[in-house]
């Protein structure tokens, strides 16, 4: 049976034989997302874990420009107090540990750009499938002068180890699809945006047909061997960033399409 499909201007959400699927529909700005998106993601995920009728779940953003291009900018120019960086902080490291913690698989659908907090969500993902035309990186050295959160820094290490992590970030460079493929960050690479969608939809009818506890098993597993620095641990880097000249700088040089004058402070 078919749950009724939901909607909401700039999330999708919709189950089809026990295989679901959030689509990211920000077309008009690559995706980006926005507060109330990360937090019906969360809700999402927390619904599929009460409903075992669902076998896996695709994320994927509308169009062929972007899979997710990061947090919506504007947001960040209502933080005002050391308090908010943090409270920033604790939401994303909440909704992407909740999506990490889904019992199903999660197979992300990635075409065109995977950008800051959508290379995040996508390392949360079990699977990362992507097109020809795909690019993800963590571009923040260049663009906002902020960081990476705690448990971001963890996953990407995981994924590609700490030598590869810096080179990332510190060159603040977009990795192609076939280098991704190379390094881990994704599992397979098709043509195009149609391949993709079937791709993701066989792949997922795949791990849905599999035994779920061995799938859930295996998924904790994974989660309980990585080291993930804590919050707290982070939290003098956080403010070292986000509290920063140099982040005010950049996201004023961001949204005017100029380029930042870096001062270390």
């Amino acid at each position: 049976m078919n749950a009724p499909t939901t909607t909401n201007e700039d999330l999708l959400y919709s189950v089809q034989d026990g295989i679901a699927r959030i689509t990211f529909n920000r077309p008009q700005a690559r995706n980006a997302m926005t507060f109330a998106m990360y937090d019906r993601m969360a809700e999402i995920c927390q619904e599929i874990n009460a409903d075992r009728s669902i076998k896996a779940l695709i994320l994927t953003g509308a169009g062929d420009k972007a899979f997710a291009s990061g947090t919506d900018i504007s947001q960040f120019r209502a933080f005002k107090t050391a308090q908010d960086a943090l409270d920033y902080e604790a939401r994303i490291d909440r909704v992407l540990g909740t999506l990490e913690q889904c019992r199903v698989p999660v197979i992300a659908a990635i075409a065109g750009a995977c950008t800051g907090g959508g290379a995040g969500i996508a390392a949360c993902c079990d699977l990362r499938i992507g097109t020809e035309t795909t690019r993800i990186g963590f571009p923040i050295a260049r663009t906002l002068g902020n960081c990476l959160s705690m448990s971001n820094i963890s996953r990407v290490v995981s994924l590609v180890g700490p030598a590869r992590t810096k080179d990332l970030i510190f060159k603040a460079r977009l990795v192609e699809a076939q280098e991704a493929l190379s390094l881990g960050l994704l599992n397979e690479v098709v043509p195009d945006v149609e391949t993709l969608q079937r791709r993701a939809d066989e792949t997922a009818k795949l791990v849905a047909s599999h035994a779920p506890l061995t799938l859930e098993a295996t998924k904790e597993a994974v989660r309980r061997i990585r080291r993930t620095l804590s919050r707290e641990e982070g939290e003098d880097l956080i403010l070292k960033a986000y509290m920063s000249e140099d982040f005010r700088e950049g996201m004023d040089a961001f949204l005017n399409k100029r380029t930042p004058n870096w001062k270390g402070k």
